[in-house]
This record gives structure tokens, C-alpha cells and sequence, in this order.
């Protein structure tokens, strides 16, 4: 079974299609548990990863045998897209340049499938924290031994959050005291991974005497993350449904472009936690304990302030290897090291992230040349954009969470309390949604001549919100959608938002393992962002994310609006009847049990299953809109089953 998908380009703001068409895409990453190893290498169970050159990732996101099950499941829903995960782990965890072939047959075929069952396909080399060692996931055990560090110091050093050493596994349940939500976060700037980091995108200009293998480590370690992606590249050139690479899941920078000590002057915004500078990092790692400040956010002043100070590394231990040594010696000497060259400031994306850029473009289109780059900067510096001198056919391919909602796992937000009526709140929460991607949208102009698509890599909502009430409900028999209501909302104004500015998006996440459990959830560091469960047998708040939606369009989209409680859906559109392929537009059973009317004058109508295609008689302004019925009858378009399908 071939995919039957054309190859995608972009003009200016829109993908395109071979025909003309303009082209949205709404899609899910895949999957949430692709971080870590198969079967049983979850941040749920504990672990010393000293296994970490033998483990497989074969089975990620599902073993081949169950594939067809969730992409028809996805389909259902909707989706025509995937960023479909992998790690550098995945394929060179054996050793540098020792590939998991194995893996890659299974990619490979995992890929293919995909495009079977009408998905369009960016892969991303996913990373967290840098790797499972320093509490996220994607790069190699072996990386730290190549510069030195030793990881089994990590936890004992304070240089890591690590939720396999942390978490105690015997209480169960979620633990805030030893290891609260989100905290692996607080890694980027904790020693592990700040050192990473600035090896990894400045090793030439801060370490430039420090080389592996002959090389110094800056290449040494690009080299290798560019290989395992072309080995990924190789395997699946051949399929027209892959529109190209993600550059490298949300980076960090390390030092780069800090002072050493401490100071407002620093780019990065200060957050709550630990307030820990580079030199107190660099020392650190070293083995000494050093007293650091604990900040939290004051709600009378309205900042964060400094509550105490608090030993980092108060058991002195070093997180070199014997006879391994810190590479930054002469920054000790100068609070400009990180920051400054030759009193000029260092700007962290023309000077460290463009090269970065441009070396994964050169290496995936050398195995395919028309595949399109899906670039990410720092998730801290997101706002900052692109540097200027970007590869040619780039997507803006930014992350977007709101921050609320993920940090305090709740969504009733007091614009909903506080206005007027519940519509207003909506409208207004809603309206912030746009504000914020609005930043990402201008960023996308300054890509190309013409500026270039905007593709929300990631976004999402925690669904164990509330403590987990839903799953409460679930379990005393709940199957009606009020455990739901909070969940559909959220993702029913995020995607409002995306129609809005007529974005595309690829939701985070669906997770095949996901369990109700507070431990598990995603099988990765307590994350809960799963539109599926085995729990539920199926789909999470499923009218939040499987939405009326205009996946081609025969002409200019001009604007879109889908309202969730009548479920109305409205395309306006300039038609180009030159364009010889109709516009298609999901229409989905959930919100439309009954059956849809459409009213589309200067188009003709055809239905295929979910899908409307309307052929355009005419050129100009044309207005579709999609009513439900409500009540069974002949209506042209009849919803087909979601049995087995999670609705």
C-alpha cells in the first residue's frame, strides 16, 4: 500500500502541494515515550543506567504489529501530520559510530506506514536535557565519557535532576518534595547540562584546545548527532510523504552568552529555584560546595525574590573523570569569558545556532535536496527569533505551551472568573492565545525573501489537571465528557488561536503506554500531555483536539472559525479554479453525530468519508460554512464508526 501523498514545498507563509493548494496541517507528535528505551526504560523505573550501550528503542512509539491500530486511530481524529520522534540515543547508543541497524529497519518501516495511513511526516531528533543521564533524554551515555564527565557523579553532585535516582519508587504516587513536577527543567542551567551545551555549539570558542578522537569536541560531538541523522535520512529518502528534519528538539546554550557571576545583565530571564551562575556551576562540577541563593516569586512585590541561601554540592564531589579535567580554566579569570569577545557581545543565534543550522540542512539535503528544514531555537529564547542568514526553505517550527496551565496543572483561568460572562472569558483567553503565537507568526517573516510557514512543533495541556479528577471520575464509571470540560476547552482556544492566524501544529502528544498514574503518565519524568491512554482505551477530551478543519485549499485562505458549542465551521477563501484539485476539509463524527449540512455557493460538493471536496466553479470570495444536524436523517455527509477508535 504506497502513501498516495504528493511532496509538499512552502511559498512564502503556506505549504503547497504539487496541484497549488494551500496546505494546513494539524497534527500529533509521536510519541511522548520515544524518549526512553523499550520496553521498560521509563523515568518510572529506577535505574543507574549502566546499561546505556546496550538498551533498544525498538517498540517506540509501538511495535510494528499494533501500528496500523493507532494510525487508523489518528486518522479518525483527523490529523494528516506527525513529528515523529526518534533520538541520537536510539541509533548510535551502542558507541560512536556504531549504529543500531536494527532500529533503523524498524524506523524505517514505522515511517512507511505512516505515510500508508496519510500522514505527512517531519522527523525530529528529540532531546530533553541533553540525555536519561542528566534527567531528560536524547543524547548518548557515551557523550559524557567522550569529554570527560562522569554521569554516575551527577545526582551525588547536585549537577542533575534525575528522577530515576530521586523519586522513591517504593511510596508511589506523585512526590513534590523529592522530585517536583516540571524540575527537569532546571537542568539546562545546572552543571551537566551547561557544560553539554557549550561544548556541544562553542566547543571551537571556549575550549578550543579540548579534542576527541583528534577533533576538536565542539565537531567531535556535531558530527556525530549529524551522522545519526544521516544514517535516519538514508532509510527513509525514498518516501515522498517526509517533508524533511527537525534541527534538534528545544537546545539548550549552556554558558554561552552568560556572565560568569550572577547578574540582571544576563539574556536569560531568572526563574523560581535555585539561582545557580556559571562560575557557581563551573565550581561545582569541580567538587566545591558553594552557597548558593533560593529565589521564589513574591506575590506582594511581585517578583522573585531571594528567600535563603542554600550548599550546592555540599558533599564536594567531582563530576570529572580522573584524569579529566574542566575545559573553561581562563574563565575563572574573566566575568566576560561566556558573554564577550574582544569587548564585543556575542549574539547566541547568529554566532552559535545559524552555523548549527546550516550544517543539518547541508546534511539531510545531501541524501534528499528538496526536503524542508523545521528549525527551533533555546524554548527560553523563542521570542528572540531567527538569526538572519537562515538556510533557504526553513519552517518556523517553534514550541508553544501556556505556562499556566502546564506549570500549575489547572485550566480555569480568572479571565474566566472574572468577566462578565463565561463567553467573554473565553474570548479573552483566546485572544491571549493569539497575542502570544502572534510572536511566532512575525518571526516567520524574517525566514526567506518571502517569508516562511509557521508550524507549532509543539503545544499541549497537562490531563491530569486538577490533581487528576478526570481519572477520579473515569474510575468511579464517568463516561459522559464533564471530566473532560476543562481539558476540551483549554485545547478547544488553543486551536481557535491556531485557526485564527491559520498556523499549522503538531499537538504534543500521543503516548501508546500512557497510564493513568501520576509516576507514569507519559513514561517520561511524570509528564501527563497524552491525547490517548490504555486507560481510557482510547482518546482524552477528544472535541478538544479532533476539529472541523480546511487541510487543502483551492485558492487564498483569507479566514477560518470553528465555534465548539454550535459546532459551526467557517472557510472564506479566494477561489483559484486554475488550481486543478478541489479544497478538502475534515469534517469529524465526534462533532457531528448526526450528519453535516454544508452550504457552499460557486462549489462543487463531493463527499469521501470525513472528508468534503469542494470544486470552485468560479474565481473570487467564496464562503463555506458546515452546520451539524441534529437529529438523524439524509444528510449528505453520515459519520462513520469510532468503534475501537476512542470516539
Amino acid at each position: 500500500m504506497a502513501s498516495g501523498l504528493d511532496r509538499l514545498d512552502i511559498e512564502g507563509r503556506w505549504f503547497t502541494d504539487s496541484a497549488g493548494r494551500r496546505v494546513i496541517l494539524r497534527g500529533v507528535n509521536l510519541g511522548g515515550d520515544c524518549k526512553v528505551p523499550y520496553p521498560d526504560g521509563g523515568t518510572n523505573f529506577p535505574s543507574d543506567f549502566r546499561d546505556h550501550r546496550d538498551v533498544t528503542f525498538i517498540g517506540r512509539p509501538f511495535p510494528l504489529a499494533e501500528a496500523r491500530e493507532h494510525f487508523a486511530r489518528l486518522s479518525h481524529w483527523g490529523f494528516n501530520a506527525l513529528r515523529l520522534l526518534t533520538t541520537w540515543e536510539a541509533v548510535e547508543h551502542k558507541g560512536p559510530g556504531q549504529y543500531d541497524e536494527d532500529y533503523l529497519d524498524y524506523f524505517a518501516k514505522l515511517c512507511a506506514l505512516a505515510g500508508e495511513h496519510g500522514f505527512y511526516v517531519f522527523i525530529d531528533f528529540h532531546q530533553d536535557a541533553w540525555s536519561r543521564m542528566s534527567g531528560g533524554d536524547g543524547a548518548p551515555g557515551w557523550t559524557f565519557e567522550s569529554v570527560g564527565l562522569d554521569f554516575t557523579k551527577f545526582h551525588a553532585a547536585d549537577a542533575a535532576h534525575v528522577m530515576q535516582y530521586k523519586y522513591d519508587y517504593a511510596k508511589g504516587g506523585r512526590q513534590e518534595d523529592r522530585y517536583p513536577q516540571m524540575t527537569w527543567s532546571q537542568n539546562y542551567q545546572l552543571p551537566a547540562n551547561a557544560i553539554m551545551w557549550t561544548l556541544f555549539f562553542g566547543g571551537r570558542t571556549f575550549a578550543p584546545q579540548m579534542r576527541v578522537n583528534g577533533r576538536n569536541v565542539q565537531d567531535y560531538l556535531q558530527e556525530h548527532y549529524l551522522g545519526a541523522m544521516r544514517e535516519v535520512a538514508r532509510r527513509i529518502a525514498d518516501q515522498p510523504h517526509v517533508m524533511g528534519f527537525d534541527t534538534l528538539n528545544e537546545p539548550g546554550t549552556g554558558w554561552i552568552g552568560l556572565l560568569l557571576g550572577q547578574g540582571e545583565q544576563n539574556p536569560d530571564p531568572v526563574r523560581a529555584g535555585l539561582l545557580i551562575s556559571p562560575r557557581d556551576g563551573m565550581l561545582a562540577a569541580r567538587g566545591q560546595t558553594r552557597m548558593v541563593p533560593e529565589v521564589a516569586y513574591d506575590k506582594a512585590v511581585k517578583r522573585l525574590v531571594e528567600t535563603r541561601k542554600v550548599a550546592f554540592n555540599p558533599n564536594g564531589v567531582s563530576i570529572w573523570r580522573d584524569g579529566a579535567s574542566c575545559p573553561f580554566a581562563d574563565a575563572e579569570r574573566d566575568e566576560h569569558f561566556f558573554s564577550h569577545r574582544d569587548g564585543i557581545a556575542f549574539d547566541v543565534e547568529h554566532d552559535f545556532m545559524a552555523p548549527f543550522f546550516h550544517r543539518v540542512a547541508q546534511t539531510m539535503r545531501d541524501i534528499r535536496n528538496d526536503w524542508l528544514l523545521f528549525a527551533e531555537v533555546s524554548p527560553f529564547r523563542a521570542f528572540a527569533g531567527f538569526p538572519t542568514a537562515m538556510p533557504e526553505r526553513t519552517v518556523n517550527a517553534s514550541h508553544w505551551y501556556d505556562i499556566a496551565t502546564l506549570g500549575l496543572k489547572r485550566f480555569d483561568p480568572r479571565e474566566l472568573r472574572n468577566a462578565p460572562s463565561a463567553q467573554e472569558g473565553r474570548r479573552a483567553v483566546r485572544d491571549r492565545f493569539v497575542a502570544a503565537l502572534s510572536h511566532f507568526t512575525h518571526a516567520s517573516e524574517t525566514l526567506g525573501p518571502h517569508g516562511a510557514p509557521t508550524l507549532i512543533g509543539e503545544f499541549g495541556i497537562p490531563f491530569d489537571l486538577n490533581g487528576g479528577e478526570a481519572y477520579t471520575a473515569w474510575a468511579a464509571g464517568d463516561r459522559t465528557d464533564k471530566p473532560w470540560a476543562q481539558h476540551e476547552l483549554a485545547q478547544s482556544l488553543m486551536y481557535d488561536a491556531m485557526d485564527r492566524l491559520m498556523i499549522s501544529s503538531t499537538q504534543w502528544n500521543y503516548t501508546a503506554t500512557n497510564r493513568n498514574d501520576a509516576a507514569i503518565g507519559d513514561g517520561w519524568n511524570q509528564e501527563d500531555l497524552s491525547i490517548y491512554s490504555i486507560d481510557q482505551n482510547g482518546g482524552r477530551a477528544v472535541k478538544g483536539f479532533s476539529r472541523p478543519f480546511a487541510r487543502r485549499i483551492q485558492g487564498e485562505p483569507r479566514a477560518v472559525a470553528f465555534d465548539t458549542a454550535t459546532a459551526i465551521f467557517e472557510l472564506r477563501f479566494d477561489a483559484d479554479p486554475a488550481i486543478a484539485a478541489p479544497t478538502e476539509i475534515f469534517v469529524p463524527p465526534v462533532h457531528y453525530p448526526n450528519g453535516a449540512k454544508l452550504a457552499a455557493e460557486g462549489c462543487r460538493a463531493a463527499w469521501r468519508g470525513a472528508i468534503v471536496e469542494l470544486t470552485a466553479e468560479r474565481p473570487g470570495p467564496t464562503i463555506v460554512t458546515i452546520t451539524p444536524v441534529t437529529a438523524p436523517s439524509t444528510a449528505a455527509y453520515t459519520p462513520v464508526s469510532a468503534a475501537n477508535l476512542g470516539h
